[in-house]
């Protein structure tokens, strides 16, 4: 379906729906275009640069442009607060668990992890981005759940 530019950014309502929109479903960027390509308007939402491939939660990043949106499908244990040390997503992306759909997750509740090992990946624009603990600690809470689209900022694990 196909709307005059004007149309679109008339009110402020209108922008408002349109950046709600943005951040329910993850999008980051997304560009109007009339007919003619006379006008065209592109919007873009600030998320955190990619460094390599193997990140470490405690290198410095980029505050993001846009608050998270929150999660739509968090497991059970999301609901009760745990105390502990948040691990943050670096990126926006898939979370996966585990290396592949049939093996084991890296990391379940109770596991005890060391500083540099591997909690998650996360994949973002076709690479896979391991996660890597920052310190020393026990899983508390997993908050996320396998093939969910993290945003950059969002709590992945809590540690104890």
């Amino acid at each position: 379906m196909a709307y005059a530019i004007d149309a679109l950014f008339d009110s402020r309502e209108k922008l408002k729906a349109i950046a709600q929109m943005m951040d329910e479903t993850g999008l980051t960027r997304i560009k109007f275009k009339n007919d003619d390509e006379d006008s065209v308007i592109e919007l873009e939402r600030g998320c955190a640069p990619m460094i390599n491939n193997n990140i470490n939660n405690s290198s410095p990043a980029a505050e993001p442009a846009a608050q998270p949106a929150a999660p739509t499908a968090a497991p059970a244990a999301a609901a009760e607060k745990v105390d502990g040390t948040p691990v943050k997503a670096p990126m926006v992306g898939v979370f996966y668990a585990a290396p592949a759909p049939e093996e084991k997750p890296y990391v379940q509740v109770g596991d005890k992890v060391k500083k540099g090992d591997t909690l998650c990946i996360i994949e973002a624009m076709k690479l896979m981005n391991e996660i890597s603990a920052d310190q020393d600690g026990e899983i508390a809470q997993i908050c996320v759940e396998d093939g969910e689209l993290v945003e950059y900022g969002q709590t992945l694990f809590m540690l104890k």
